[in-house]
């Protein structure tokens, strides 16, 4: 769906109107402030108390030293909250230590509940300082008493990762903590990577960089636009820094969902919040797969994906009619180009409402005959929601809707918004009544059309209007005519309330717009009184909440969801898209930072529009798009109403490079799954930075030009037009080429120069890896069934070497992903090189659901090994085996070495050896051994 308040893309009234609404809200963030000296706003806070509580926490109590007024008065007494949770997490949260405050639901993100405001501080005030140091097993806290500020160490070498004392710099302030703006800061080694603070497009790739703005609310706004608050709100942060030679990674959160600005000046870094309380959760590492693991074991663990999630996704907004999208479907089958998921925007809705067909364009007896057929080929279909729900008397919907009390309310009234279908109100997803009352919504459209998944979108929630509007009287609206996104409602700017104009400006948009500005406004009231100015960030996160229950209690299936917005926690329930993206090669270099950070944010089955959402790509750039497309973890092409048509088969030359790349991406699902795996048991993301797995080399610590998949699987893509090479940077060790595995870098650590002419994309593998592939498919079901090849690689040319690799294969209906279920195998995999001798192994647990599906291995691929081409004493299981006899087929190829130019001319010192004709079952532990010749 189009991004309807584009920065880029504002009419010239509304662009009037905003620049009004700016000057009339003015204060708080200046564009120059991120790298202005900071305003220093009070003398901070002294501890007045602290003693241990009963659940081994400690509890202090802080005063204010010096009251002021600036963002309004402060809150006299606070209470301090400090607790190890395990080995690797400490907490640190501070509140009004006389009245509760506002925080993300603990129904929403389960967690520990700190003690109540108000217990014993009298006692504890009289009670003497005698806390100095809270040490747990891997973290200590700290703390100075006047003015208050406090570090947290890393136990095992003293390293300090988190320091809110300014130690009298200019850098930062003492901590401030008001009803509506709370401040505080850290020091920062100038040396440290740091990752995250999103939803944002970062120009600069991944790495933060110093005084770029980091705006967080959720807001619809284009992904097109840099450095701005874009649609989710991930407050964390990851650190990696090197201390002498070793690399120690840690990660930050700070769980608050209210909007905020945070100012990373190099140094330092600042929170300037406009609510809730400071709930800061510390995270060990050092690894960062280590802290991805910590993290996610605290705000959910990614969700399960469907294998079909992993095939190749086509949408449009603009298929008109089915006839349109059975034609994409029979298109993509005659370009022998593999598709698994079909999907409809809005188009299949009755004038823009949710959960309803349009009678003419999508008349179900045929949209069900269609979903039959597809259905019977392993092909899925998945459909667009908006959260709006269309204000219609005769709309069944809206009706139960109402008679359910299910919508935000202001002044005592359903919130009145403009979406799509015009009028609009917002459900309550913060009300039991309104999970209950959207699961049945699901339940009676999917009795109308059997979907297989949900596109929730709009989500964070986007209003074509700002303020209180009224339907207007005697006219149409939305008129039927010109852009659908313009507000046609009678509307009211609201700025009687401090919650509509807060003291504090947060930079929303990145133009410091008024918060409620193009969305619900932030006076009106969810459940129990709950204000949408503290709950506005989480609107997406309890959507997904509330369609992953409606969909897991559908059929018991394990579901699919979609969602634009995102909150911390988002990845256990829904995948994410990037958003409205533009066909551009920057966009195309965007991309990949952005999927990227989402991994560390715990979601990580993540993609951007491939070729763009809008205006319309090259040919060259759509080419070169899907090629990194191909590799994204979600993986959809998807095009703006407006846009030409941009389907891959649309041009000869990206047909070629899709099969080319989607080929690969379809051999590879074994694998993929496998990361998806991993990912739902520990949080380690599928597509990651170069530094997860080289976290030592400094040399790739700010690199987005190229991504991992899993912990060896290099993409190094062409980003820039006209070009038919690459520069990739290499890690050290031996890389083999997945397209053509007689090809190896051998890398010092260094940048190589690769071909890379229009069809072609460069993926290498790395040394020490066992990787499990298939033959592919057009679909991902008969792909699934095609025979096993193992790719064993060891270090070029070297007499010794180890290789580990993993399988893992399920029922993926099933809502869970685990083992011991009876429908699910998982297998590691192991290979030695030592003197010429090559083994190879199994070790399988649960095999029966693979035996039961009858999957084999049939053929073994080891690269890099030495020696002549000779290949001798082949053993299978323990037994002798001549190959002849047993239909085997043994070959072995020199393969070119691609060296630096410091490094001399190419030469041949490795071998490829294939073994084909195995008949291994997967479900079985196996063995096989061989000798290689000895090099003359």
């Amino acid at each position: 769906m189009p991004f309807p308040i584009s920065l880029l893309s504002l009419t010239l009234s509304s662009f009037c109107l905003l620049l009004v609404l700016i000057s009339c809200f003015s204060g708080g963030y200046s564009s120059s402030s991120s790298s202005a000296a900071p305003i220093r706003i009070g003398k901070g806070y002294r501890l007045i108390s602290i003693e241990k509580t009963s659940d081994g926490g400690f509890l202090g109590h802080l005063q204010v030293n010096q009251k002021n007024n600036v963002y309004g008065p402060d809150i006299p007494l606070l209470q301090l909250y400090v607790k190890h949770e395990g080995e690797n997490r400490l907490r640190v949260h501070i509140t009004d230590a006389e009245k509760q405050r506002w925080e993300v639901p603990y129904n929403l993100l389960p967690r520990d509940q700190p003690p109540a405001p108000k217990q014993a501080i009298g006692r504890s005030r009289k009670k003497p300082i005698s806390v100095l140091e809270i040490a747990g097993s891997e973290l200590i806290f700290l703390h100075t008493v006047d003015p208050f500020s406090f570090a947290v160490t890393r136990r095992s070498n003293g390293q300090t990762l988190f320091n809110s004392s300014s130690g009298g710099a200019d850098s930062f302030g003492e901590m401030v903590f008001k009803d509506q703006y709370l401040e505080i800061s850290t020091q920062l080694p100038e040396d440290a990577s740091l990752y995250g603070l999103g939803e944002n497009t970062q120009p600069h790739g991944i790495k933060l960089y110093p005084n770029d703005p980091y705006t967080l609310y959720t807001t619809d706004v284009s992904a097109i636009n840099l450095n701005t608050d874009l649609y989710g709100s991930h407050p964390v942060y990851m650190e990696l820094r090197n201390v002498g030679d070793k690399p120690y990674a840690h990660a930050v959160l700070l769980l608050n969902s209210n909007g905020m600005d945070v100012f990373y000046r190099g140094n330092s870094l600042t929170y300037k919040l406009i609510g809730g309380v400071f709930d800061f959760y510390f995270f060990v590492g050092p690894t960062p797969l280590d802290v991805v693991d910590q993290y996610t074991s605290f705000i959910g663990r990614p969700a399960p994906m469907p294998y079909w999630s992993l095939g190749f996704h086509q949408c449009r907004w603009g298929y008109h009619n089915l006839s349109v999208v059975e034609n994409v479907v029979e298109n993509y089958k005659k370009a022998k180009i593999p598709l698994d998921v079909i999907w409809n925007d809005d188009d299949h809705m009755d004038g823009h409402k949710d959960f309803t067909l349009n009678p003419i364009n999508y008349p179900r007896p045929k949209l069900l005959a269609f979903l039959e057929k597809i259905h019977s080929i392993g092909m899925k279909y998945i459909v667009l929601i908006d959260p709006g729900i269309g204000v219609n008397s005769s709309y069944g919907v809206y009706q139960r809707a109402i008679a359910n009390d299910v919508f935000i309310k202001y002044e005592g009234e359903p919130y009145l918004a403009q979406v799509w279908p015009g009028a609009v109100n917002f459900p309550d997803f913060l009300n039991p009544k309104t999970v209950a009352w959207w699961s049945d919504e699901i339940q009676r459209f999917h009795e109308l059309v059997p979907v297989d998944g949900l596109w929730i979108d709009m989500n964070e929630a986007s209003n074509f209007c700002s303020g209180k509007c009224t339907i207007p009287e005697g006219k149409q609206c939305p008129s039927g005519t010109g852009p659908g996104w313009e507000c046609c409602l009678d509307c009211k700017n609201i700025t009687k309330t401090r919650w509509d104009d807060p003291p504090y400006k947060i930079n929303a948009s990145g133009l410091q717009v008024p918060i409620g500005f193009k969305t619900i406004a932030t006076s009106a009231v969810h459940y129990n009184g709950v204000l949408e100015y503290d709950a506005h960030s989480l609107y997406g996160f309890s959507q997904a909440i509330a369609t992953h229950k409606a969909l897991q209690g559908l059929e018991g299936k394990r579901p699919f969801i979609l969602s634009r917005s995102t909150y911390v926690g988002s990845g256990k329930y829904a995948a994410h898209w990037t958003g409205d993206n533009k066909g551009t090669w920057e966009d195309l270099k965007y991309s990949i930072g952005t999927v990227l950070n989402f991994g560390i944010f715990g979601v990580p089955m993540v993609g951007a529009d491939i070729c763009g959402f809008y205006p319309a790509p090259t040919e060259e750039l759509c080419n070169r798009w899907i090629e990194v497309g191909a590799f994204y973890p979600f993986s959809r092409d998807h095009a703006n109403y407006y846009s030409p048509r941009q389907e891959l088969y649309q041009w000869e030359s990206v047909t070629k490079s899709a099969q080319n790349a989607l080929g690969m991406r379809y051999k590879l699902l074994p694998y993929l799954y496998t990361l998806t795996y991993f990912a739902h048991i520990s949080g380690a993301p599928i597509a990651r930075p170069l530094f997860f797995s080289f976290p030592a080399f400094k040399e790739c610590h700010g690199l987005s030009t190229q991504f991992l998949l899993g912990s060896s699987l290099m993409v190094s893509p062409v980003l820039e037009q006209g070009e038919t090479n690459v520069r990739a940077l290499f890690p050290p060790g031996s890389w083999y080429n997945v397209f053509d595995m007689t090809q190896t870098v051998v890398s010092k650590g260094q940048y190589f120069t690769l071909d890379a002419p229009l069809h072609v994309v460069n993926v290498h593998l790395y040394q020490n890896t066992i990787l499990p592939m298939q033959q592919g498919g057009m679909v991902s079901k008969e792909a699934r069934m095609t025979p096993f090849t193992l790719i064993v690689s060891f270090p070029a040319g070297e007499s010794k070497g180890e290789a580990k690799g993993s399988l893992y294969l399920d029922n993926d209906e099933l809502p869970e992903m685990k083992l011991r279920n009876g429908y699910s195998t998982y297998v590691e995999l192991y290979a030695t090189l030592d003197q010429g001798i090559v083994k190879v192994w199994s070790e399988v647990e649960e095999g029966k659901f693979a035996l039961d599906k009858g999957w084999i291995i049939e053929k073994v691929t080891v690269l890099g090994v030495g020696g002549s081409e000779k290949i001798s004493a082949l053993e299978i299981n323990g037994s002798s085996v001549a190959p002849d006899a047993c239909n085997l087929e043994l070959s072995s190829m020199k393969q070119k070495h691609l060296r630096g130019l410091e490094d001399g001319q190419e030469n041949n010192k490795s071998l490829m050896v294939d073994i084909t004709g195995l008949k291994l079952p997967v479900g079985e532990n196996f063995s096989m051994s061989w000798k290689m010749g000895i090099q003359g």
